[in-house]
């Protein structure tokens, strides 16, 4: 990827899935760019085709036409094994279940993707990741010991941990209450600042996405609307 070239480029992606009844449109033609640091809100309903654009992006889902380039990186040349090294390097996700193994620790959940990366330092650099996210205190805690918001958090520390280039994030928030996930956001958007790393929010809340630079609607499984997004309100 050379200097002033996207992160993410998507021209003319398109997924259909099969069903009984016959193929089903997902995406429908989705073109856009992410520029390396970038923070995006991807909004609209549920079935607007959000998490299967996330998908795509990830190289977890292969679109039925279109090209997807992630760092200068056509993910239609790469089979499953160059697209798991490949999202290993440069991508981190969040998900709106956590998706820790109930069986580890939070370190050791940390610990995870940095070890198979290769990294001696798996451990220590997991206990720093966990520590920058206010969980120094619970490094050797099971996620069944942990609040919602605390197994949220170790899913950002594991996200992060690798210096990711762009971090993918679904409803972060969708499981949490209020007050809680705020405090989960700001952990977010603070390990963002800290790495630079590109973010794609997945979200229906307005005040959140007011915290992107950018907002796309999402509708039918095309883009209805791609603007800087609205500022957000000073309290009085």
């Amino acid at each position: 990827m050379t200097a002033g070239s996207p992160l993410v480029a998507l021209d003319d992606v398109r997924l259909s899935l099969a069903s009984a009844a016959g193929p089903i449109e997902i995406l429908r033609g989705i073109s856009l760019t992410i520029m390396p640091g970038e923070t995006v809100a991807l909004l609209g309903p549920s079935g607007s085709g959000k998490t299967s654009l996330l998908m795509v992006l990830a190289g977890l889902e292969r679109p039925s036409a279109g090209r997807v380039e992630l760092a200068g990186h056509n993910l239609g040349t790469l089979n499953e094994d160059g697209l798991a090294r490949l999202r290993r390097r440069l991508v981190g996700i969040v998900f709106q279940s956590f998706h820790l193994i109930p069986t580890m620790t939070a370190t050791e959940n940390v610990a995870i993707p940095l070890e198979l990366a290769g990294d001696r330092g798996a451990f220590a650099a997991a206990e720093a990741a966990l520590a920058r996210v206010g969980l120094a205190h619970r490094l050797r805690h099971y996620p069944g010991q942990l609040s919602g918001g605390e197994q949220q958090r170790v899913a950002i520390a594991r996200a992060f941990a690798a210096g990711p280039q762009l971090l993918l994030a679904d409803e972060p928030t969708g499981n949490l209450d209020g007050e809680t996930g705020r405090a989960v956001i700001d952990c977010l958007f603070t390990e963002h600042a800290r790495l630079g790393t590109a973010l794609l929010l997945i979200t229906h809340d307005a005040e959140l996405a007011a915290r992107c630079g950018r907002a796309i609607n999402l509708a039918d499984g095309r883009i209805a609307a791609d603007r800087p997004a609205a500022p957000r309100r000073r309290a009085l």
